[in-house]
């Protein structure tokens, strides 16, 4: 694979945790500590293959619905996460940014998030963007809600500038696990032109091997972007 064949910004659903630890006869917790451990494995992986942006989608805003011990389980994963994972990746230059809306969570953990993204801010080797209590339709209307209270215009531009990635491109790569094939309300404004990859293999599943198979499907595809193969091809050199 080469150099220039590597999506600069990856998304992934992150999926099948549940799954996992069901099929195991463990309690569905225990496969998210599980898909922790492929998550930590993956962003190291990303950044050794030349992936610059990792988005996942780790808590979505429809995940309330689930039973409170699960959605407890979570949230004390994503406590623990801040503690342990995040002085290791500030080490590592990774900048960690927590994207959704925070007004349901608690004090401490919305002063956690704030934390970990002030104790990061000046890296740049990789951006980790967790997409935590996140919707791709919130995204939306949160972005154009905010225009409208500044009285700015609302376009495809200023829409995009005022969404909660707009610190980084769209992705070129969206995966998900798990065996479903949809968006599941994920980056549903961003996903406009990425690369889509469906695995059925369950997120704690997923490993490098797993992830470079992605990378090398999207290696061999044309991203057009509304062009023709032809227009994409390099002028033929002239005879001599």
């Amino acid at each position: 694979m080469t150099q220039g064949a590597i999506p600069h910004h990856v998304a992934i659903v992150m999926d099948g945790n549940g799954r996992w630890a069901t099929r195991r006869y463990l309690p569905r917790v225990a496969g998210h500590k599980k898909g922790m451990d492929a998550l930590r494995a993956c962003l190291r992986h990303c950044d050794e293959r030349g992936v610059k942006v990792l988005t996942v989608f780790a808590f979505s805003s429809e995940n309330w619905n689930r039973p409170p011990e699960e959605v407890s389980g979570l949230m004390e994963l994503l406590a623990l996460a801040l503690a342990r994972e995040v002085p290791q990746l500030k080490n590592e230059g990774v900048r960690v940014k927590f994207v959704g809306d925070r007004a349901a969570l608690s004090e401490k953990v919305r002063a956690g998030l704030a934390h970990a993204e002030a104790d990061t801010a000046g890296n740049t080797r990789l951006v980790f963007n967790v997409c935590f209590n996140y919707g791709g339709r919130w995204d939306i209307a949160q972005a154009a809600a905010a225009l409208a209270a500044r009285g700015e215009a609302i376009t495809e531009q200023s829409l995009d500038g005022a969404l909660a990635l707009a610190h980084v491109p769209a992705p070129d790569l969206i995966i998900r696990t798990g065996g479903e094939r949809r968006l599941s309300n994920f980056l549903l404004w961003q996903a406009a032109y990425s690369e889509l990859y469906f695995t059925d293999k369950l997120w704690p599943e997923f490993d490098g091997a797993a992830l470079d198979e992605a990378l090398a499907d999207y290696a061999a595809r044309e991203r057009r972007f509304g062009r023709t193969s032809e227009q994409l091809a390099p002028p033929a050199r002239r005879a001599a």
